[in-house]
């Protein structure tokens, strides 16, 4: 597989991680103009919460963990990917940047994580 297909990969399993937890999945892969992407768009109904979750995915920690790679320069481009988002799709409620971290095959969900 190339990276390309590992990413969907990891993101597929992700996206299923989190329906098992509740979350009801709106979107994934969405384009924010030139700004960049984001991984997945989903609800947490029982809180009223829209959640913008960035999928990383490492092999090991040989290079960093996954979740390390969410540095502040990617959260900046996050923020204004949920800027975009949201100016363009009426939400109500509550607004959070969570990071689903897939070190091997071991998956790690960091709410709230910026």
């Amino acid at each position: 597989m190339n990276t390309r297909e590992i990413g969907k990969f990891y993101e597929d399993a992700a996206a299923e991680y989190l329906k098992n937890h509740g979350i009801v999945i709106l979107d994934r892969n969405v384009v924010c103009g030139r700004i960049g992407e984001i991984d997945i768009i989903g609800r947490e109904e029982e809180s009223n919460t829209l959640i913008f979750f960035e999928v990383k995915y490492r092999k090991n920690h040989n290079v960093g963990y996954p979740e390390e790679s969410v540095d502040k320069r990617k959260q900046g481009k996050l923020r204004r990917c949920a800027e975009y988002y949201l100016a363009y799709r009426h939400t109500d409620g509550y607004v959070r940047f969570d990071v689903i971290a897939v070190e091997d095959e071991e998956i790690t969900w960091y709410k709230n994580a910026f």
